[in-house]
């Protein structure tokens, strides 16, 4: 067991970790965490909506494992385990369950599972930005947007509730929202695993369920950038390490998702310090340089959530600013495409 975990044993160790009081003057503040609960159904329009536009990324949608929960996830010996010890009687009814391994939709005020993980469990419910998202200005297409249009365009979709992919960190915490399975209950006593240990933003997203289609008009699905792929793994690491916190807060008693939730927040501090090491970027200093005692304790969940939210603010201004082609000193650390899942 390292440092980080014995603290949440114990209660009496307290660990240096780098966190962010302040962002430079002018940062963007990211906009508010929408996670811990299941998306509100009369808010989801689905997939279907998605298709006019989205035709090829939809399509490759419905071949991952994403969509595919709907039909086997209920069927799976395990989930039908961790139910019965939870007394769960279905898991498509249960919102523990439903948060993050399906979509539900409220249709002539019928509420009905719609599909698995989808679209809009990642971009967001689509009800208050679709038509926004969609707008390209009057008389114009996709193709033919000016850029001051299509900026506007994002950011107005974003101040709707879009988590819009040209901000990383947008769709790196719904990732992470689910993947550091932040259920206490969940974990210690229906035994489900204490998130994806092996969660990396660059391998999970780059595999099957990359769609990027759009800049070949839904010819190609194009590999991400080099470039891209350099903020990727840096907003994904620093995203890990802030859900890891928030699982960590909510913590109330020494188990396994205390523990765990503990050692991924270590593992993953340090993998930012590698970070910063090779690239001396000034947002990532500012989340790490000024050093405070933060306590991995379960009576202490004001100031990880504090930590926590302070790194959120960093991880979206640096999403926001980076630029790739100067992170290129990281490039051994970026998982590389035979791993990509």
């Amino acid at each position: 067991m390292n440092h980080l975990a014995r603290q949440i044993v114990s209660g009496t160790a307290s660990v240096l970790l780098v966190i962010l009081y302040g962002i430079a003057d002018g940062a963007a503040q990211a906009p508010p965490v929408t996670g811990g609960e299941a998306f509100d159904p009369a808010r989801v329009r689905g997939a279907d909506s998605c298709l006019k536009c989205h035709t090829a990324e939809v399509d490759r949608w419905r071949s991952t494992p994403h969509a595919m929960t709907i039909d086997t996830l209920h069927r799976k010996p395990e989930a039908k385990a961790i139910a019965e010890r939870l007394g769960i009687r279905s898991v498509k009814r249960n919102d523990t369950c439903v948060r993050c391994h399906y979509t539900r939709q409220e249709v002539r005020g019928r509420v009905r599972i719609d599909s698995g993980v989808s679209c809009e469990s990642c971009h967001g419910p689509s009800d208050r930005w679709i038509e926004l998202h969609a707008d390209y200005g009057p008389g114009a297409t996709r193709e033919s947007e000016s850029p001051a249009h299509r900026q506007q365009r994002r950011q107005r979709s974003v101040e709707a509730g879009m988590n819009n992919p040209a901000n990383l960190y947008l769709i790196a915490r719904q990732c992470l929202d689910c993947h550091t399975t932040p259920n206490e209950e969940l974990v210690d006593v229906g035994g489900h695993p204490a998130g994806s240990r092996d969660f990396s933003l660059v391998a999970w997203s780059q595999g099957q369920v990359r769609h990027n289609f759009v800049r070949s008009g839904g010819v190609l699905n194009e590999p991400s950038s080099p470039a891209r792929l350099r903020v990727m793994h840096v907003v994904g690491v620093m995203t890990d390490l802030e859900y890891s916190l928030r699982a960590v807060a909510t913590a109330s008693r020494t188990g396994a998702f205390a523990t765990t939730s503990a050692e991924r927040a270590a593992s993953k501090k340090q993998e930012l310090w590698e970070i910063q090491r090779r690239l001396n970027e000034p947002l990532i200093q500012q989340a790490l340089a000024p050093l405070a005692t933060l306590q991995l304790k379960l009576d202490n969940s004001a100031a990880i959530i504090l930590a926590a939210q302070t790194l959120s603010d960093a991880t979206y201004a640096f999403a926001e600013r980076a630029d790739g082609a100067r992170l290129a000193a990281i490039d051994n650390l970026l998982p590389s495409p035979e791993t990509y899942k």
